[in-house]
């Protein structure tokens, strides 16, 4: 509902404070909505097929990325950006009426209190889970938010050319995601992070030394934009594996680490250009907020590690 109504005062708007105010209120349920979203698959779906599930749910994403923003461009050219505007409020309208009639009620009658539900932060692995997920985003947006400049005056494409780039790199998001799907049925979902992690660093790496030519600088944005959104399942649902009993905090949690991720990357990607770099510099930060994740990630298996054996310890020792 939220979400409908900003995006009509944003349709509607009359002056700059409007848009402001529309932007706000239809963003605020972003997180929640896949927070909660990935809440309820997991309840929903059988046993193994989560990560399969949440990786659907995500490349809703990855679709509007696709194919939404080239239709929200061409919209705003041809006609004006309120159709836009309201076309997504549209869409809206039509979420809400599938979740009202497909989504089941599954409230946890038994869920404890609310101070309860954040006894799960006094373990690490959350904590853990939290920064690589500020770092995962952090990385590729360092470089993302500066797609444009970083692929016209370094790797020499035109500006008609961005287009397709953008839709290239939205196919990568919706391959990378689904690839993540199918490879949770035969993988652990911190596996799945691990090696992902190492790609998109190196593909980062890539960018900064073949940003000049054109096939490389493709082929290397399509794959880091790939593993971006490959990321994306297996960190939800390593969240809620470690989030028990306070699954819906977890999951805003997350969803908190993901967009200040986007504006840390950003902004560090901002300084180099601040301090005078050329525009493909901006993979440098990139690549080292990447690896700050792979550390993480490493650092997120030797606590389930270390957790394991201390709980085979406690089942070998006899009691009294």
């Amino acid at each position: 509902m939220l979400c409908v109504m900003g995006n009509a005062i944003f349709t509607f708007s009359s002056s700059y404070l409007m848009l402001a105010v529309g932007r706000l209120v239809s963003g605020f349920p972003h997180g929640a909505f896949f927070g909660v979203g990935a809440i309820v698959l997991s309840k929903i779906t059988r046993p193994g097929k989560v990560t399969a599930a949440v990786a659907g749910m995500v490349s809703g994403m990855t679709v509007a990325n696709l194919v939404g923003i080239p239709v929200g461009t061409y919209l705003s050219q041809e006609f004006s950006w309120r159709y836009t505007f309201l076309l997504i409020a549209v869409f809206n309208i039509a979420v809400l009426t599938a979740i009202f009639f497909w989504v089941p009620d599954i409230r946890d009658k038994a869920q404890g209190s609310l101070r309860e539900q954040f006894h799960f932060l006094r373990s690490p692995a959350p904590w853990l889970i939290f920064a690589a997920t500020m770092f995962s985003n952090a990385g590729v947006f360092a470089w993302f938010s500066y797609i444009k400049p970083f692929m016209m005056y370094i790797s020499g494409f035109s500006e008609a050319s961005m287009t397709f780039i953008m839709m290239l790199v939205g196919l990568g998001m919706v391959l990378g995601n689904l690839l993540s799907g199918k490879l949770s049925g035969r993988y652990t979902p911190l596996r799945i992070a691990v090696v992902t992690d190492l790609i998109i660093v190196l593909s980062l790496m890539a960018l900064f030394f073949f940003s000049g030519y054109k096939t490389a600088s493709l082929t290397f944005a399509f794959i880091c934009c790939a593993g971006l959104f490959a990321l994306s399942a297996p960190l939800q649902i390593l969240l809620l594996q470690n989030a028990k009993g306070g699954e819906l905090l977890g999951a805003a949690g997350g969803q908190i680490a993901f967009n200040l991720g986007s504006a840390i990357g950003a902004w560090c990607g901002g300084l180099m250009l601040t301090l005078g770099f050329a525009y493909h510099y901006v993979a440098l930060p990139a690549a080292l907020l990447s690896f700050f994740r792979h550390v993480v990630v490493a650092g997120i298996r030797t606590s389930k590690t270390q957790a394991a054996i201390g709980h085979a310890g406690c089942r070998m020792t006899p009691s009294g």
